[in-house]
């Protein structure tokens, strides 16, 4: 797996590798990736990657994937990424703030 970052972006592609290799690789990926990282493009290809490319974009789930995009190159799939800890503050219930509340 070739990974490459230019500013905000990653760029990483998984030519080359099983479907669970690069799910697992993926994930790993998308657990360190720092907070300034806010889309990472995924070049799976099109001809034999058809397999990468459902894994992508059917399978894949992380809670720093806010949006899935398709491109217009078959061979890619864009992945634009929350803030690290957003999922956290998105469960947290409103009007507590961060309050305890005893009874």
């Amino acid at each position: 797996m070739h990974v490459e970052q230019r500013g905000n972006t990653m760029e990483v592609d998984l030519h080359g590798l099983t479907v669970e290799d690069a799910k697992s690789r993926l994930e790993h990926l998308l657990s360190g990736a720092p907070a300034n990282v806010a889309e990472v493009r995924v070049i799976h290809g099109c001809h034999r990657g058809q397999a990468l490319r459902d894994m992508v974009r059917l399978r894949l789930k992380h809670p720093r994937i806010a949006v899935k995009l398709l491109t217009l190159n078959p061979g890619e799939t864009r992945l634009l990424l929350k803030p690290p800890g957003a999922e956290k503050q998105a469960r947290k219930p409103s009007g507590q703030k961060g309050k305890s509340v005893l009874k």
